[in-house]
């Protein structure tokens, strides 16, 4: 612990003061850009020597969530910049602490000359990953040359779930009759609604089934397959340009019109297919991060009394003809012992008033994985999943969207 600062006589003299300007500051955790935090530290008289202040994060780490959010993660994406008495921000490092437990990171400001009072502008850049932080104050710190304490007190912040990134935003495409494809983006709002549509090209209508491959997010990334009416499969590889989101198509291989039934294994990387069979058998073909596919290999029979298949979460969806939705875990043992699904597990009924069921990327504002709907007159609604639980299947639904019956393909 730092020692108290001493006037010239040699007696102890009582730190200055931090007072916060405003108040505390709410601080955006996404796409808004920083939030600015300012404070003002007044120094005891005769405090000498240039004065370095450190910010310590005083949330104790017992109140973090654990599960990969550590101190070492946390600094490295901490974008943060200080300015003192007005000068050019100077940009900062997080480091691990000493006092980790009560403050897990710290970082330190320019070092600046002492005077009676100094003014700070502390900025955050958060990512929507740090929206968990919540409530939480900047414990600061300033000490002189001689690392006495000269000045001490706080700095409250109000961490705050902005508009996610486009990384952690889905995208939804669909092909219109005239065979062009087309892209909504999720805008973040917690209601899940998409933006105005883009034009991605021409020319889709030859293909007779088109499946998402990996995360489809409004960053661009994310590919597709598809199957032309010859039985060709096609690769698409995302661009990361959200204007021209997929390079051009790769052929994969020919055969796949011996299925009537081609869907994403949402398990994983989401880069498996299941396609099934004209005999109701079901195959998983596991995927690569170039398009390429292992040889099949058999899941089983009976999936013909099934009238939609879809990836969703840590595997599937599918509906009987009955129009119940049906969920299929990946197998929590390993290896698998009776194939690659759990036991299915029943979600409900009435799903065969939509005509259109896919999972999709995270539509709202950090919710989870969400499973789209389409009704027969157009009709789009989002069933948004939950952060808890990737088995977790939606049974609330909102309308995000109407007039998708142009449309004879929505994926």
């Amino acid at each position: 612990m730092a020692a108290p600062a001493v006037n010239r006589a040699g007696a102890a003299v009582e730190p200055g003061t931090v007072v916060q300007d405003g108040g505390r500051t709410k601080v955006w955790a996404g796409e808004e850009g920083p939030g600015t935090v300012r404070f003002r530290a007044s120094l005891p008289a005769g405090a000498t020597g240039p004065v370095t202040a450190t910010l310590g994060f005083g949330k104790p780490i017992s109140e973090w969530p654990g599960a990969g959010t550590t101190p070492d993660r946390v600094a490295a994406r901490m974008d943060t910049t200080a300015s003192v008495d007005g000068a050019a921000p100077v940009p900062l490092s997080w480091y691990m602490n000493d006092d980790y437990e009560r403050e897990p990171i710290a970082v330190d400001l320019p070092a600046v000359e002492a005077k009676a009072t100094l003014d700070y502008a502390v900025t955050f850049d958060l990512s929507s990953w740090d929206s968990w932080f919540g409530s939480f104050d900047l414990l600061v710190t300033l000490k002189d040359a001689q690392g006495k304490v000269v000045s001490k007190g706080a700095a409250g912040v109000d961490a705050v779930l902005g508009t996610p990134e486009a990384s952690l935003r889905g995208a939804v495409h669909a092909r219109d009759k005239d065979g062009v494809l087309w892209r909504y983006e999720a805008t973040g709002s917690a209601d899940g609604k998409l933006t105005a549509r883009k034009r991605v090209g021409g020319g889709w209508g030859v293909y007779t089934a088109i499946v998402p491959l990996g995360d489809i997010t409004a960053a661009g990334r994310g590919d597709l397959v598809a199957r032309d009416k010859d039985g060709m499969l096609w690769y698409y590889q995302g661009s990361g340009n959200p204007d021209a989101p997929f390079k051009p198509r790769v052929r994969v291989g020919g055969g796949w019109n011996i299925y009537t039934e081609i869907a994403r294994d949402s398990y994983g990387y989401g880069r498996d297919l299941v396609a099934r069979d004209k005999d109701g058998v079901l195959w998983k073909y596991a995927g690569g991060f170039d398009g390429s596919f292992l040889p099949r290999q058999r899941v089983g029979g009976g999936w013909n009394a099934y009238t939609k298949i879809s990836g969703y979460a840590d595997g599937l969806v599918a509906r009987d003809t009955a129009g119940v939705l049906w969920k299929y875990t990946h197998s929590s043992t390993e290896p698998p012992s009776s194939g690659p699904f759990d036991a299915r597990v029943k979600v409900g009924g009435g799903w065969n008033v939509y005509n259109t069921l896919f999972g999709t990327e995270d539509l709202g504002r950090w919710n989870g994985l969400d499973l789209l709907a389409r009704t027969p007159g157009g009709d789009l609604y989002a069933y948004q999943g939950k952060p808890s639980g990737f088995g977790h299947v939606p049974t609330t639904r909102t309308k995000i969207g109407w007039g998708w019956d142009i449309y004879s393909l929505v994926l």
